[in-house]
């Protein structure tokens, strides 16, 4: 499973508030800075794609990272125009490959990604000792 590339998904819709400045949605911007490092991305692990809307327009540009069997994490407020952003995002896909069910504690992740986490999703058969199962609540 580990061998798998992990999915890198931008919300390719995100407006940013400079869409009058460069002709572009901050989104797509976004997307195609990635892009424009697909083999640093493939290299590191994941694949991209687009997702045109991803709900989360108070806190754009949105990007999420999964894998099968693996956490899955959403980042928000990327700025397209920042190349630590995009540096930390391939940081971010290297070690969520080396982490146990890719699981990142806030220190595990790059620094410009620690305050832009608007999300960490266990997997649905997680040994993660974050996850508890919730017996039944009795009827009285």
């Amino acid at each position: 499973m580990q061998d798998e590339p992990a999915l890198l998904s931008v919300c390719t819709t995100c407006r940013d508030g400079r869409e009058k400045d460069t002709g572009a949605r901050g989104g797509s911007r976004l997307a195609k800075a990635i892009h424009a490092r697909l083999d640093e991305l493939i290299a590191a692990g994941a694949t991209l794609r687009g997702v045109t809307c991803m709900s989360q327009c108070k806190r754009p540009c949105i990007v999420s990272l999964c894998q099968d069997e693996r956490f899955t994490y959403v980042f928000g407020d990327l700025d397209p125009e920042r190349p630590e952003h995009i540096d930390a995002l391939l940081d971010l896909v290297a070690r969520y490959k080396e982490a146990p069910e890719g699981f990142l504690g806030r220190t595990d992740r790059p620094e410009p990604l620690r305050a832009n986490i608007l999300g960490r999703f266990p997997p649905t058969r997680s040994a993660s000792l974050l996850v508890t199962h919730l017996d039944p609540i009795a009827a009285e």
